[in-house]
């Protein structure tokens, strides 16, 4: 519910809308209500990504209320009452890609059309409002040339949506529904349903229950969000035609993301000097060690802010040691590497790979299948390793990337003359890029049952640890200890998809509905 616009001093306009707040015409079969427990995730969550540096809606308020709505929390048949709140969103805007899909033509192959179709006039109006409200400088240097001004203003939606997946990945954090309504025209983060940051590092995870294809995974952002823009760009025909902007997309966004991403993950490898070419292989080298040994990927990042480049031989087997400790333990691999086909199934798809190529290729279930035995692979070599081998092979992994590490670091040194003031910076510049505290799934689930009990000071002292999550809080900033905020990483996987202890299920898929 869109309540209105405050414009502020020094051009600043901040939009205020209600989410929950009761029936609109748009509201269809729906109560139009908001429940607690998705309305603290989406104010918590919001105010965590302002303060990782993140472009994002904020949260002004949230607003208990004692009435109740009924629920299918787990979609298995056992609703349930829970308590209403209202949230107040504030963004620059609200605008999406999807509010100019409302004036598109039937679709060629399913008739389906925008609800505003033929009505071009309004869609001139909101494209000129967008232009001239949110991107002034691009209105200022265009305004005798309507197709040269709409083009920089594509090519700008572009870069900062490159820029904020980059960002999104870099932190590890999964939007869960990148669908052309949840991609804000001015780069923000927005709409917090079915979100989650990454526990152990996993290319392939899934935040939304729902998403049984992974059309939402984490390594599927910057490719779906690229899908998004084309689609912005079909919308905008015939202002802008696709001659003009498609070539701006093939150019622009790949080239930006790859841009910004190796930027963030060079300040958060603390390569602050030398740009290498080198680099990009670094840093998927470190991926994929991560994934090899299920690590937890924001506390492996923030501990190599504490990494020597010429340690003692007994620094450097401590430091061993504390990464072996952000790895997963062999129940929890077995766990995520275990086969989830059916042995007929993948052996009758195997056959049709070989028999009918094309008919597979068809199907388009070759990923899956690869990834399959790409798990069947992992799960046999797990079955005949004990936990200290897994140890011990961890610790091999683990030393031969940071070989490769020390040595790029080295190479960063000598570029300077003094190795002390670059080692300040070197760690000044990861800390100030490797977040400490995250909003992890289990604490906003701690946060949740509190205040589902009337008790809303653990989402106060949550809210207050993530205000400053680059830097370690002592007690007397908050109110309770701030290990409840960090990750154990020894936790055991499976139990429910929520966890409500102090350590969450790390590999277990967690259910985050709205």
């Amino acid at each position: 519910m869109y309540l209105g616009e405050v414009l502020g001093t020094g051009g600043q306009r901040w939009e205020l809308q209600l989410k929950g707040a009761g029936l609109t015409p748009f509201s269809r079969q729906a109560d139009g209500r908001k429940v607690l427990r998705s309305s603290i995730r989406e104010f918590l969550c919001s105010e965590a990504m302002f303060h990782l540096g993140i472009p994002t809606t904020r949260a002004g308020s949230c607003v208990t209320s004692e009435s109740k709505v009924i629920r299918d929390i787990y979609y298995d048949g056992n609703p349930k009452y829970e308590n209403c709140a209202v949230v107040l969103r504030i963004a620059s805007t609200f605008l999406r890609f999807g509010s100019f899909e409302i004036f598109k033509p039937p679709d060629e192959h399913t008739g389906r059309k925008g609800p505003s179709v033929g009505r071009n006039d309004i869609r001139i109006q909101m494209l000129d409002y967008v232009i001239s409200s949110f991107y002034p400088e691009i209105q200022a240097a265009f305004a005798e040339d309507s197709v040269q001004r709409n083009a920089a203003f594509f090519r700008e939606v572009t870069r900062r949506t490159a820029r904020l997946v980059a960002d999104w990945q870099c932190v590890g954090f999964c939007h869960g529904v990148l669908n052309t309504d949840n991609m804000s025209i001015v780069g923000l983060t927005i709409d917090y349903g079915p979100f989650g940051f990454m526990d152990r590092y996993d290319p392939d995870h899934i935040c939304n229950s729902s998403d049984t294809s992974g059309r939402y995974a984490y390594n599927k952002q910057p490719e779906v969000c690229k899908w998004n823009l084309q689609k912005l760009a079909e919308a905008l025909v015939p202002e802008l035609p696709l001659e003009v902007s498609e070539p701006i997309l093939q150019e622009e966004y790949d080239a930006e993301f790859e841009k910004h991403y190796l930027h963030k993950m060079r300040r958060k490898l603390g390569l602050i000097r030398l740009e290498l070419e080198d680099d990009r292989e670094l840093v998927s080298a470190l991926l994929e060690t991560m994934h090899l040994t299920g690590a937890d990927f924001t506390n492996t990042f923030y501990l190599l802010s504490s990494f020597s480049v010429a340690p003692e031989p007994a620094q450097g087997a401590h430091f061993l040691d504390q990464l072996a400790q952000q790895c997963a333990s062999l129940e929890e691999l077995k766990l995520a590497f275990r086969p989830q086909m059916d042995p007929r199934q993948l052996s009758m798809m195997l056959m049709l790979a070989q028999s009918n190529p094309q008919l597979f290729a068809l199907i388009g279930t070759k990923a899956s299948i690869n990834k399959e035995l790409e798990r069947i692979e992992q799960s046999s070599k797990l079955q005949h390793l004990s936990a200290t081998e897994l140890i011990g092979r961890n610790r091999d992994h683990w030393e031969a990337w940071l070989q490769r590490y020390r040595a790029r670091l080295e190479r960063d040194m000598q570029s300077v003359s003094g190795m002390t003031a670059w080692n300040v910076e070197r760690v000044g510049v990861m800390q100030s890029n490797n977040p400490k505290y995250i909003l992890r799934n289990y604490i906003a689930q701690n946060a949740i049952e509190a205040a589902e009990r009337g008790d809303f000071s653990e989402v106060r002292r949550v809210l207050k640890l993530l205000e400053k999550p680059y830097r370690e809080q002592q007690e007397e900033d908050v109110d309770g200890p701030p290990e409840a905020m960090e990750c154990g990483a020894a936790a055991a996987a499976g139990g429910s998809h929520l966890s409500y202890s102090r350590k969450p299920p790390l590999w277990a898929a967690e259910l985050c509905v709205t």
